[in-house]
């Protein structure tokens, strides 16, 4: 049972102990499974110096699957800056053959393209396709369009070496976890108006709508992992002001757009508690809304991020993705 603050304070445990008490209520809301002791020290990033720490934490490159090969190489388009990408193959495969641009999340602010190895090399084994990982650039230092930019040069990149990879461009996803899907997702939206063809968004959790910062209630949502303050210090960094009402640049956040009609079928995935629930419920429903397959998954007690947790309810979550990818774009999801 959960103490009173008045009892809290007549126990001399004052702030510290009603904060305790606070984040002992919020993790009731967390499947028992979800629960890690991370959990119960929240590091907000909402400044500069916590966004050092975040980045020294978050930023080292993942595993790669031992049957999948990767290479580094240098992705450019006609009137863009190049940008780096990391391509990986699996053992075996049919030419030409599907591919996923991977976006990797970390609020526009954190992460490379290596960060996310043991994801793409995951896909590339499991689905059997070339995966490609944008490395895009980051804000604050590079505010938008500059890592939007980078997605749409390694999309194009993707196309233009088509042959060269063994890739069909008929077949080419885009997508990725938060904001690696809303910059996907915002990614898709540009293409479609580029004639860029783009066969399936898989959006992990996307950060799609910076309007989320000026809600003052949230629902119960963001108390675990993402919180507002960091959410509000992220779209800051990235739309290099903060949230306002109104935003005229168009794919600054892939919410705001009006039109969704001709978008690609879409899976989205969240969790009941994550900050992005309300945004990534209500996108769903408006691309369905437009005549765009839409599949909605939403996962009971996790928070934000929860599937990086080796455990049962979110293999099942990460296998749900791997199997709509794989419909997507016609493959079989291999053992």
């Amino acid at each position: 049972m959960m103490l009173k603050a008045t009892t809290l304070a007549k126990l001399g445990l004052g702030a510290a102990g009603l904060a305790v008490s606070r984040r002992f209520a919020s993790l009731q809301a967390v499947a028992p499974e979800l629960r890690t002791r991370s959990l119960f020290l929240p590091m907000p990033i909402d400044n500069p110096a916590t966004l050092q720490v975040a980045r020294r934490l978050y930023g080292a490159a993942s595993e790669v699957d031992p049957e999948v090969t990767v290479e580094l190489r240098t992705a450019e388009a006609v009137g863009a800056a190049p940008t780096q990408v990391a391509v990986y193959r699996p053992p075996s495969r049919t030419e030409p053959g599907p591919a996923l641009l991977w976006i990797h999340g970390g609020g526009f602010i954190i992460g490379t393209a290596g960060t996310s190895n043991d994801m793409c090399s995951w896909i590339a084994r499991r689905l059997g396709i070339v995966v490609v990982s944008v490395d895009y650039r980051l804000a604050p230092e590079d505010p938008f369009p500059a890592g939007l930019d980078d997605t749409d040069t390694a999309l194009q990149w993707l196309h233009s070496r088509a042959g060269e990879l063994g890739v069909d461009p008929a077949r080419i996803a885009v997508g990725g976890p938060s904001a690696g899907g809303g910059l996907a997702a915002a990614l898709a939206q540009r293409a479609l108006d580029e004639d860029l063809p783009v066969a399936f968004q898989l959006l992990v959790y996307p950060m799609l709508d910076d309007r989320t910062v000026l809600r003052s209630d949230h629902g119960g949502t963001g108390r675990v992992a993402w919180s507002p303050r960091s959410n509000r210090f992220a779209w800051t960094a990235y739309l290099g002001r903060p949230p306002r009402a109104q935003e005229p640049r168009p794919y600054a956040a892939a919410a705001r757009r009006d039109d969704l009609r001709g978008l690609p079928p879409a899976w989205i995935g969240v969790g009941a508690l994550d900050l992005f629930h309300a945004e990534d419920v209500d996108y769903a429903e408006r691309l369905r809304a437009a005549g765009v397959p839409c599949e909605l998954r939403v996962v009971p007690g996790m928070y934000h991020g929860a599937d990086s947790l080796p455990v049962p309810s979110m293999r099942a979550f990460r296998e749900e993705m791997l199997q709509a990818l794989a419909a997507g774009l016609g493959v079989t999801v291999r053992p």
